[in-house]
């Protein structure tokens, strides 16, 4: 099992760069520091997960690099360059699958090409690869209250994936589901992962869901946010949650989340 490797960046030439990301909330009342001195890379078609404990900053870091808040201190890059606010090249995924119940399936998946202003044909031929890609292609003039919340969420994916950002956002996209429903997700994840190889960060609370995706698992801790160590998951896939080596990195997250 590899040792937790340091949190500073490795390489500026890294897909997304974190270099030294703070975060302060100031109100009439109080000033909240909820992220501080934050250092962290993703390369180019890495799946990397961010964990920590309740109130760590995971949301706010997401946000921020999102481009859907500013960092107070630090910066971004992307590619190189600067996140100074939301773009094409970030597709996000939600917890709340955020689908318009008036649109249809195929309508929902189109919705991000349609304010690039992607002309029809080349929209429709896109949504239909994207609904082929997450196995949606025969609910495409479904509406959202018509599918499951693991279809829901599939496309959300789609939705996402559309405009062909370089990296792939999610926030706790599988929090809302059954565990049975969960597992198929993970699998139709790192499928989708593979075939697209894109660079994919993924927030989540859950150390097991964070072994069983990623290349490497950045462990924050509280008061403020900030990174504890980043562990790297040197395990073949698919992995099975009953593996001897599993079980040693998620108790080894879940320790260093505990201190």
């Amino acid at each position: 099992m590899s040792e937790p490797s340091a949190s500073e960046p490795r390489s500026d030439d890294a897909k997304v760069v974190v270099d030294g990301v703070g975060k302060v909330y100031e109100s009439e009342r109080q000033r909240v520091r909820a992220l501080s001195g934050v250092d962290f890379t993703v390369d180019d078609g890495e799946f990397v997960c961010l964990v920590g404990p309740s109130g760590c900053g995971k949301t706010t870091l997401f946000r921020t690099i999102a481009g859907l808040e500013a960092a107070t201190d630090g910066e971004i890059r992307l590619d190189g360059d600067p996140v100074t606010g939301p773009g094409t090249d970030r597709g996000m995924v939600f917890q709340e699958y955020g689908l318009f119940p008036w649109r249809t399936v195929r309508e929902n998946v189109a919705f991000g090409l349609e304010e690039q202003g992607v002309p029809e044909p080349e929209r429709s031929s896109r949504v239909g690869e994207m609904l082929g890609l997450v196995g949606l292609a025969e609910f495409a003039d479904a509406y959202p209250k018509e599918l499951s919340g693991g279809m829901k969420q599939r496309v959300g994916i789609a939705r996402a994936l559309a405009v062909d950002p370089e990296i792939l956002l999610a926030d706790e996209p599988f929090g809302s589901v059954d565990a049975q429903t969960r597992d198929m997700l993970h699998e139709e994840l790192l499928r989708i992962w593979s075939e697209t190889e894109k660079t994919v960060l993924f927030v989540t609370h859950d150390v097991e869901e964070a072994v069983k995706l990623s290349d490497r698992v950045v462990v924050m801790a509280a008061d403020p946010g900030r990174v504890s160590e980043i562990v790297d998951v040197d395990l073949d896939r698919p992995r099975e949650r009953t593996e001897p080596a599993f079980a040693d990195y998620v108790d080894r997250i879940r320790t260093l989340i505990g201190e």
